[in-house]
């Protein structure tokens, strides 16, 4: 051959070869292509591509070739070899693959527009996948700035609610250091009493002993003067010890006074605690934490931020989130597997206090079973209550001021525990969590 054929033309040629093959007599199968003629039909044009290319160079079975086209297709080959030449619309691939095997006149030029066509289509198939990836790039540039920006109108949103949290812990924090100071004072002003009366004391103590030391020299001829001496200075020391208790009395009731002013505990048990005991504890209701939430449903990030307030205390509807995530398995099964993956969150958030609280009546006699993970409480209902009230209930003991969040998609039980001042998360958020 004068110049190497395309692509596109030498799959056709080998193709319409591989059909010859198939078509010629066993006497007349060159022996190179014997192996190839036993090859599936639909595998002899691909498997034996080299050896059917080979044997159409040669003159004996290209001429095979060519009486096989002239026999199926006459047309074709009568418009290849006719001066007109082949009709506009014909593919030029094909043409060019027929006029090569024929050896038309003009099978050179045809291979030509067939090399020509088959870079123009490359060309053009270039240019739409580049004008395809430009039109992506610039959807996903629009995409990612329309993203951006929203993205930093949430950061600007959360900032403004963020420095709202930071004044508004300031002026608590002006405050308490204000109450601190004016109770030192008075605590400083309680001590100089008492040191003042207790210098007093001491000396009038010494006079006292004074005018005993007087008495006991006079004894001899005053023992009836020394002895209403004797009763004049018990009596003296009752008034000075009447003096010093109401001074004590006087300190112990500013200390207790500090204690409520700044509402101090009493005791290291936490109102939880209280209701784990069968305790109704107090009644009081605690303001509403803060922070603004405004999240999905569903974003596991939420769980991490609540354990990340200091003091908090997270309380969760048990059965409320395990029938939502995994009702499918047994009330045991469900507790063990909540507990253990609420333990790990808990673990890792020691300073946080977990509840979580579970309804009784799911359950035969006493709750067995289940597994107490560190750093997490478990409650169960009480006899003739439901999980829904002890959860109420559980927030209602919570001391003002302290951040309590409720896990529950319950709606009556996050609108009772929200007026009275804690936050409802939904129960998607803790599987999310959980299942990350």
């Amino acid at each position: 051959m004068s110049q190497p054929l395309p692509a596109s033309v030498r799959h056709h040629v080998v193709e319409i070869a591989a059909l010859t093959l198939a078509d010629l007599p066993e006497s007349e199968v060159p022996p190179s292509l014997a192996a190839v003629r036993r090859f599936k039909p639909s595998r002899r044009a691909r498997l034996g591509a080299v050896p059917l290319a080979a044997a159409v160079d040669g003159e004996a079975f290209r001429g095979r070739v060519a009486a096989w086209i002239r026999l199926h297709h006459p047309e074709v080959a009568e418009a290849v070899e006719s001066p007109g030449g082949p009709p506009p619309a014909a593919p030029p691939e094909k043409i060019a693959a027929i006029a090569y095997l024929l050896r038309a006149p003009a099978w050179p030029d045809l291979l030509a527009e067939a090399a020509a066509s088959s870079a123009e289509a490359a060309v053009r198939s270039r240019v739409d996948e580049a004008e395809g990836t430009i039109r992506r790039l610039t959807d996903q540039l629009t995409a990612n700035q329309r993203g951006a920006a929203d993205e930093q109108e949430q950061l600007r949103t959360r900032l403004s609610a963020t420095r709202a949290e930071a004044d508004d812990a300031r002026r608590r924090l002006r405050t308490c250091a204000e109450r601190i100071r004016r109770a030192e004072e008075s605590a400083r002003e309680s001590v100089a009493a008492a040191e003042a009366a207790r210098d007093s004391a001491v000396a009038t103590g010494r006079e006292a002993e004074s005018e005993v030391r007087r008495l006991r020299a006079r004894i001899a001829e005053l023992e009836k003067t020394l002895a209403g001496a004797r009763r004049d200075s018990r009596g003296s020391r009752s008034v000075d010890d009447a003096r010093m208790r109401v001074l004590l009395d006087t300190l112990i009731a500013s200390a207790n006074g500090v204690r409520r002013e700044l509402d101090l505990p009493t005791m290291v048990s936490r109102p939880a605690d209280l209701l784990a005991r069968g305790s109704d504890g107090p009644t009081s209701t605690p303001h509403a934490f803060a922070g603004a939430l405004g999240r999905p449903n569903d974003d596991p990030t939420l769980i991490d931020e609540v354990l990340a307030v200091p003091g908090v205390h997270l309380i969760i509807d048990g059965y409320n989130v395990t029938k939502r995530g995994f009702g499918g398995l047994t009330l045991q099964a469900q507790r063990e597997r909540l507990l253990s993956g609420v333990g790990a969150l808990a673990g890792r958030h020691p300073d946080s206090e977990v509840t979580v609280v579970f309804d009784a009546t799911a359950v035969v006699a006493r709750p067995v079973g289940v597994t107490m993970p560190r750093g997490l409480r478990v409650l169960f209902s009480r006899a003739g209550r439901l999980a829904d009230e002890e959860i109420v209930r559980l927030v209602g003991m919570e001391p003002e001021g302290r951040p309590v969040f409720v896990v529950t998609s319950d709606r009556e039980v996050a609108d009772n525990s929200v007026a009275r001042g804690a936050r409802a998360v939904p129960s998607e958020a803790l599987l999310a969590r959980l299942h990350r």
